[in-house]
C-alpha cells in the first residue's frame, strides 16, 4: 500500500503545483491580456473618434473658403454702412452708362426693417433721356454690385417743349424713380437701436 501511495501523492503534488502555477502565473497573465485588449479597444475607439474629428475639421476648413466668399458677397450687396456717397456714385455711373441725363439723386434717412433685420434707404431719382435710356438705366439698377430695387417709375414728356427728341430721334422723357437700397447697419434709421441721431450738430465756431 505504501508503494502505491507514493505515486498518488506525487501526482497530487504535481497537480497542486500545476494549480499553483496557474493561479500565480497564468491567471495574472490572462488578466493582463484582458486588460491589454480593453485598452486596445479603447485606443481604437479613441482613434476612430479622433479620425472623425480630423475629417470634420478638414471639411470645415474646405467650407471656410466658400463661407468667406459668401460673406464678402453679402457685404457687397448689403454693406455694413449706409455709405451714401458710394451709393450716389453707383447711381450716377449707372445713368452715365445708360446714356441718361441724371438731374437729381435724393437719398432719405435709413429706416430699420425689424422683420428683415437690416435698414433700407429710399432714393428719389430724376433724369431725362429716351425710353431706351430709361430702360437701360432700370436694367443697370437691378444689376448693381449693391442690392437695389426699383419701387416706382413715372415717365412724362421731357424738354422745355413737348415733342423734343433725343440725338437718335427718340422722344425725350422726364423720368422720376424711387429706388430702394439696403445696409446691414441696424443702428441706423427710425425704429433702430440706439436709433437715429436727433441732436442738432454744433454751429460753426461754437
Amino acid at each position: 500500500m505504501r508503494g502505491r501511495r507514493g505515486p498518488v501523492l506525487a501526482g497530487v503534488g504535481v497537480a497542486v503545483l500545476a494549480l499553483l502555477l496557474v493561479v500565480l502565473l497564468v491567471l495574472p497573465k490572462m488578466n493582463e491580456v484582458a486588460s491589454a485588449r480593453e485598452e486596445l479597444d479603447e485606443a481604437r475607439s479613441e482613434q476612430q473618434t479622433l479620425e472623425s474629428q480630423v475629417r470634420a475639421l478638414e471639411d470645415a476648413r474646405e467650407a471656410a473658403g466658400a463661407a468667406r466668399r459668401t460673406i464678402a458677397e453679402v457685404d457687397q450687396l448689403i454693406p455694413p454702412t449706409a455709405d451714401q456717397p458710394g451709393m450716389i456714385l453707383l447711381l450716377q455711373n449707372a445713368a452715365v452708362a445708360a446714356g441718361l441725363d441724371l438731374v437729381t439723386v435724393t437719398p432719405s434717412n435709413p429706416v430699420f426693417v425689424e422683420e428683415a433685420g437690416f435698414s433700407s434707404i429710399t432714393v428719389s431719382v430724376t433724369g431725362n433721356g429716351s425710353y431706351f435710356d430709361v430702360a437701360e438705366f432700370m436694367f443697370k439698377i437691378e444689376t448693381l454690385p449693391r442690392a437695389a430695387k426699383t419701387l416706382a417709375l413715372a415717365l412724362a414728356p421731357g424738354g422745355e417743349e413737348t415733342g423734343v427728341t433725343t440725338t437718335f430721334g427718340s422722344p425725350e422723357l422726364a423720368m422720376t424713380a424711387t429706388i430702394e437700397l439696403y445696409t446691414s447697419d441696424t443702428s441706423a434709421g427710425p425704429g433702430s437701436i440706439p436709433g437715429p441721431t436727433t441732436e442738432a450738430p454744433p454751429e460753426a465756431g461754437a
